[in-house]
């Protein structure tokens, strides 16, 4: 059942890191939130694709897991309570007479907000599959690996050819009783290095292979590979699909926003081109844009910052500084 409605000063469209990171800010400016998006947990890319995988750009910390990232991120805005609408679509963004805007989300819930920030990342991903592995899906399929110990002691095959196949099997090696990694061609498209780490710990590679059929009573149990004139049926109690996404902007490409290349045109203060809505991370585009996460906090900022001031007039661009604020943030 859908939700009546919900109403904050900042509605957040994208719960990755800028995403949560626009929530942290706009809550430090005393602004209320809601957070919307398709993933069912936040975390955006970093939790779908590489939530065990250690990035290495983010300020003050000289490698953090991208799961670390997310969970520290999701407890940083946590004193300001945003809310949290997850796993779904927002589909319609239309001015509100009231609040500002309203967005509407694909189960019928309503959200309005005085301002609204689109992080929305490269757009919504739809995981690539094979028609064979759709039985399974949620009962040994997955697309991405949220915690690597729920692998332990068990058979694992990984499908696909890329840095994210590569970097799960290198991954989960130590922790699985088996991994074997199946790729449709000869080459991988990954990184060398991984590659070569991959063949160097014994994993099991089936090259020029593919899936063919997947068996089980209540859960996968098996897995069918063909691979030239062989056809072998492995062991898996997990399956993981690393065939890679399918990314378009989506309903927000309907919204009345000046768009290029897929990618919204945002200005010095992140504003669109429509009133008291912004862009940041990877959704917007402006010359000179690198595209960073650490880039992405900073756009946050400045969107969450612009948005208080419009909502609040009189009230100063630059926040207060943090460590006047000890206090309340931790108690």
């Amino acid at each position: 059942m859908a939700d009546a409605g919900t109403s904050a000063d900042v509605a957040v469209v994208g719960a990755g890191p800028a995403g949560l990171y626009a929530a942290y800010c706009a809550g430090f400016r005393g602004l209320s939130s809601v957070l919307v998006d398709v993933l069912p947990e936040p975390g955006g890319q970093i939790a779908a694709l590489y939530p065990e995988k250690k990035i290495y750009d983010i300020a003050g910390r000289p490698a953090v897991r991208g799961r670390e990232l997310v969970d520290d991120l999701v407890a940083q805005v946590a004193p300001f309570q945003p809310r949290y609408l997850l796993g779904r679509t927002a589909v319609s963004l239309t001015p509100d007479q009231v609040k500002g805007w309203e967005i509407e989300l694909e189960d019928g819930t309503r959200v309005r907000a005085g301002a609204v920030v689109i992080a929305a990342g490269l757009g919504r991903s739809v995981p690539r599959t094979l028609p064979c592995l759709g039985p399974y899906q949620g009962r040994g399929v997955a697309h991405h690996v949220p915690r690597l110990d729920e692998h332990r002691g068990r058979d694992v095959m990984i499908v696909g050819g890329g840095d994210s196949a590569v970097d799960w099997a290198l991954a989960l090696a130590p922790i699985a009783r088996s991994v074997t990694v199946v790729h449709r061609r000869s080459a991988f498209r990954a990184h060398e290095y991984g590659v070569k780490q991959m063949y160097a710990t014994g994993i099991r590679v089936l090259t020029d292979a593919r899936v063919t059929a997947c068996h089980g009573s209540e859960s996968l149990e098996e897995v069918s590979v063909h691979t030239g004139a062989e056809e072998f049926v492995l062991p898996a109690q997990a399956l993981v699909a690393a065939l890679g996404f399918i990314t378009n902007v989506g309903p927000i490409a309907d919204w009345g926003l000046r768009m290029e290349n897929r990618q919204i045109m945002v200005d010095a203060a992140m504003r669109t081109n429509l009133p008291g809505v912004y862009a940041v991370g990877d959704i917007c585009s402006y010359e000179g844009r690198v595209p960073l996460i650490s880039v992405g906090f900073g756009e946050a900022a400045t969107a969450a910052n612009h948005a208080a001031v419009e909502l609040r007039p009189g009230s100063r661009l630059a926040p207060e500084h943090s460590t006047d604020t000890d206090g309340a943030l931790t108690s």
